[in-house]
């Protein structure tokens, strides 16, 4: 799956990308992806550059972009997009070769719970809700997962005004609401959760994985373990996303997400928590579908709609929005 990714970068690099002349120029532009250690700022692990012999020694430890005319079209500021795709390939085969024992038993126990007639909740707040969605409704997904997305939440991309990014991150650290929203439905112990968030440490994300364990769900949290175990709790139990999981998958996130440093700039640019998090959304729906047909049972996908007057997709489209609203119908009884 990795390989023709992996072609592309080389074929970049063999354009000369990132290759170039031998003369390195210690005070030019420079990138660099070395974690740095945090601070509490807003009850988030933020990074900052740190003090002046910290920043000396990342600047021998980064990457050196060679010297070049203003007027070439690959002038180094263009070379922290390769960057950034080299980096996000490493961490994508660091997942594979960590995670893939976790992730096959993540989907084990899915197809389990689908088997059995239960259902797969995925809950993440902010920019989490998308590795939700990447599960369900997306093309190739079945009857069995439920996006748990509270639009309260999630939806902030005005940034500020009405549904601006302010309120999301106040309710994300607001006590008793996750119990709200997982009250709003007759859950069982033969259902399971998925909850996803890089950092682990918001109240919302805690209190929902506590929540499914005292109703005797099974709780698999997607998280970075590396920033959730150096950042401060914020839940005032001490408590993180970690404490309450029965499996954990680790994205490979760096403490912060972003793994670009560039000159000039305090913070860091690039996250890639979208990238492994899809990846192991992804990983986990293939396995469980193939769980499934092991024990004999066929999931009804849902088709590419995107073919016009395929009468084929149609039906199949059909026949999944009913598998899907019967899979549902014990949450309201």
């Amino acid at each position: 799956m990795l390989k023709p990714l992996q072609q592309i970068s080389v074929q970049f690099h063999q354009a000369g990308l990132d290759g170039c002349g031998a003369d390195i120029h210690a005070n030019r532009n420079r990138f660099g992806m070395g974690w740095r250690s945090g601070f509490t700022h807003g009850d988030c692990e933020l990074y900052s550059r740190g003090s002046s012999a910290a920043r000396k020694q990342r600047k021998e430890k980064s990457l050196v972009v060679p010297e070049q005319a203003p007027s070439d079209p690959l002038a180094s500021p263009k070379r922290a997009g390769l960057a950034f795709f080299d980096e996000a390939m490493r961490l994508l085969r660091e997942l594979g070769r960590t995670q893939g024992d976790s992730i096959q038993k993540a989907a084990e126990l899915c197809a389990e719970r689908i088997a059995g007639g239960g259902l797969v909740f995925l809950f993440g707040s902010g920019h989490s809700r998308m590795m939700c969605e990447e599960m369900t409704p997306r093309q190739g997904c079945y009857a069995g997962f439920v996006a748990l997305v509270e639009l309260a939440l999630s939806n902030h991309a005005s940034i500020i005004g009405a549904n601006g990014l302010r309120a999301p991150l106040y309710l994300e650290n607001y006590e008793g609401y996750a119990e709200q929203i997982l009250k709003s439905f007759h859950l069982r112990p033969e259902d399971a959760f998925i909850v996803i968030s890089t950092s682990g440490i918001r109240s919302v994300v805690v209190e929902m994985a506590a929540g499914a364990r005292r109703r005797g769900i099974p709780v698999i949290a997607v998280v970075s373990k590396a920033h959730c175990e150096q950042a401060k709790p914020a839940h005032p139990s001490g408590k993180k996303l970690i404490d309450y999981a029965d499996l954990i998958i680790d994205n490979q996130c760096p403490p912060g997400d972003c793994v670009v440093e560039l000159e000039g700039l305090e913070w860091r640019t690039g996250p890639v928590s979208t990238i492994t998090g899809a990846m192991i959304i992804n990983m986990i729906r293939c396995a469980t579908a193939e769980s499934l047909l092991a024990r004999g049972i066929r999931p009804v996908l849902l088709p590419s709609h995107q073919f016009v007057g395929n009468s084929s997709a149609a039906e199949q489209l059909e026949a999944f929005y009913e598998a899907y609203r019967k899979s549902l119908k014990h949450l309201y009884e």
